[in-house]
């Protein structure tokens, strides 16, 4: 049986969620950067093994970063089962502004899941990565978090998989 999950990535402008989608979808890098106006909507289909095999569709739909909780962002969020909440790791204000987008996200979609991707991880030392305090962020936002690079990949597709896990499995026992 085919699942098809709409799913957000949501974010302040210039946290890397255009690349991500790219390096999920087409497993390419663009450098020069160019600003998502609205959204891109995109969609990939991939085949699970857990937690049943499976064939699901995600329609990605990659907004904007930094927009108002406006009727047109609203409308953006309605009818996706989850999100990839993305934040610039080495910019902290994007990490703190997280919150608020998921409780926006989940004012529209009560029951949908959320990933973290803390992404741009390639631009740090090791030391500064072990040193970020993920277990605490984890706790206060009650997600998943993947510290992720589209510009290496570095764990881009787990994200996008995870995310596609716990959708599948939400389904599954709903």
């Amino acid at each position: 049986m085919p699942y098809f999950f709409k799913i957000c990535l949501i974010g302040d402008f210039a946290v890397g969620k255009t690349s991500l989608a790219r390096r999920f979808l087409y497993n390419e890098y663009q450098a020069d950067y160019q600003a998502t106006i609205g959204v891109n909507i995109s969609k990939k289909e991939i085949h699970l093994t857990d937690p049943i095999p499976a064939q699901v569709t995600l329609v990605i739909w990659d907004l904007a970063g930094g927009e108002p909780f406006t009727p047109i962002v609203e409308a953006y969020y309605r009818g996706a089962a989850g999100a990839l909440f993305v934040a610039d790791i080495t910019r902290p204000a994007t990490v703190e502004h997280l919150s608020q987008y998921i409780e926006e996200f989940r004012l529209v979609n009560p029951d949908a899941e959320a990933v973290v991707l803390l992404n741009k991880v390639d631009l740090l030392s090791a030391h500064a990565v072990e040193a970020f305090d993920q277990e605490t962020l984890r706790e206060k936002l009650g997600t998943p978090i993947f510290l992720t690079s589209a510009r290496t990949g570095y764990n881009v597709e787990n994200a996008f998989l995870s995310l596609a896990r716990r959708l599948l499995e939400k389904t599954n026992h709903a």
